[in-house]
């Protein structure tokens, strides 16, 4: 099986190459997914996927299989914009393929595993590899802008609760077990406006603001963890104030915080630090976790928390060794277990919802959202073979034998 599996990827290689081409030249901002969705939909009906849909968010969910295990791949279709484009080397829309090295928006955070694992789902169908269980190959919408909030919809309003999601975020082809949470809070300061010729009438309300960021700063450096995720951070990702004119004592400060939570933080306990802050409170500021609620583009409106939980697979779960052995049966060694530095999908899925989940892409992290970024031709072959075996391995087929 090993050699059919892996002699199917790497026929395949062409066809998913062609096919993350096409999702690149595609822009797909947050709640501009419609065009790169319908494009998924057109290739999972020519892989001949069971059922295709797509729900009232507008993520799309490809079914193979009715058995009585429910497995999902998820990996999101929006991307982050281009930014400068005097920094592209490449069209970030064309992209280029060299030297076995797919460039482009999106190569890597995640069109490349968008294409992995639809491509997986094909060899699944090729090679007759379903058994007593049902896959669901998902590209999820708003994930840049909201992580987690499509897999909360999926969960909540789709009624679907898989066994086990994996992740397709760039590992690197390592096996991925948790990331730290993260929240987004504000700070919100008062004072009272006067005109700028004579402030001693009025209260600055970012001289208000002055002593709280140095009190960010310093928690930054006592916040703690635990060895494998690490340490907690905060920092201050925007400051903005308001004021009758240029000539007018500032009425309103608010900084933006960027918050991440280890194994060992809640929502609670990180709130608790903000507001017993001595700065904090002898400003009387207020101190917010922010909303998010903006339509998807299919116009569906599903709020939420910025709060994003933090995740942790123990080291001896079922998912996590069914993983390595698929990667040991492919691959013949075992692979890198880690964890990401950034946030994904799973903090609903698994954060929230408690449903198990394993990190396992094509690409490197340390590509996601520059200018440079790029996803290894080869690393797509080897991800698309994972696909195809892990459902097979996770849930201990006969076939296997």
């Amino acid at each position: 099986m090993r050699k059919r599996i892996l002699q199917a990827a790497q026929t395949n290689e062409r066809n998913v190459v062609r096919f993350l081409r096409d999702l690149i030249a595609i822009k797909s901002l947050s709640s501009q997914e419609e065009q790169v969705i319908e494009r998924i939909r057109n290739e999972m009906v020519e892989c001949a996927y069971d059922e295709v849909t797509i729900d009232p968010m507008g993520n799309i969910l490809g079914r193979i299989g009715k058995g009585k295990h429910i497995i999902a791949l998820d990996a999101h279709v929006d991307t982050v914009d281009v930014g400068n484009p005097a920094n592209w080397t490449v069209d970030p829309f064309r992209g280029a393929e060299k030297d076995g090295v797919i460039y482009g928006r999106g190569a890597c955070d995640m069109k490349g595993a968008l294409a992995a694992i639809v491509y997986g789902g094909k060899l699944i169908k090729d090679l007759s590899l379903e058994d007593d269980y049902t896959l669901y190959v998902v590209g999820s919408v708003q994930e840049e802008d909201c992580d987690g909030l499509c897999w909360q919809y999926i969960i909540n309003e789709g009624k679907i609760r898989p066994e086990v999601v994996v992740i397709a975020e760039p590992t690197d082809l390592g096996i991925y077990r948790g990331h730290r949470g993260r929240m987004e809070i504000e700070v919100r300061t008062k004072g009272i406006s006067c005109h700028g010729s004579a402030p001693e009438r009025g209260v600055n309300a970012v001289y208000k603001m002055a002593p709280i960021i140095q009190d960010i700063e310093k928690l930054n450096g006592r916040l703690t963890g635990e060895p494998f995720l690490g340490k907690g951070t905060v920092t201050i990702a925007e400051i903005r104030s308001t004021s009758p004119s240029l000539c007018a004592v500032a009425d309103s400060s608010t900084i933006h915080l960027d918050r991440r939570l280890a194994a060992t933080e809640s929502i609670e306990s990180a709130m608790r630090e903000i507001q017993g802050l001595e700065s904090v409170r002898s400003a009387e500021a207020e101190v917010v976790v922010l909303d998010y609620a903006v339509p998807s583009w299919r116009g569906l409106t599903y709020p939420t928390k910025k709060y994003y939980p933090t995740w942790l697979l123990p080291e001896n779960h079922h998912a996590l060794e069914g993983g390595m052995q698929a990667f040991e049966k492919l691959f013949g060694q075992r692979p890198l277990i880690g964890r990401w530095q950034f946030s994904t999908n799973g903090v609903a899925v698994m954060g929230m919802h408690g449903i198990p989940c394993i990190g396992f892409g094509p690409g490197n992290e340390v590509y996601a959202h520059m200018a440079t970024e790029q996803i290894a031709i080869e690393q797509l072959v080897r991800a698309m073979a994972w696909y195809a075996l892990f459902p097979l391995v996770l849930t201990g087929s006969p076939k296997l034998h």
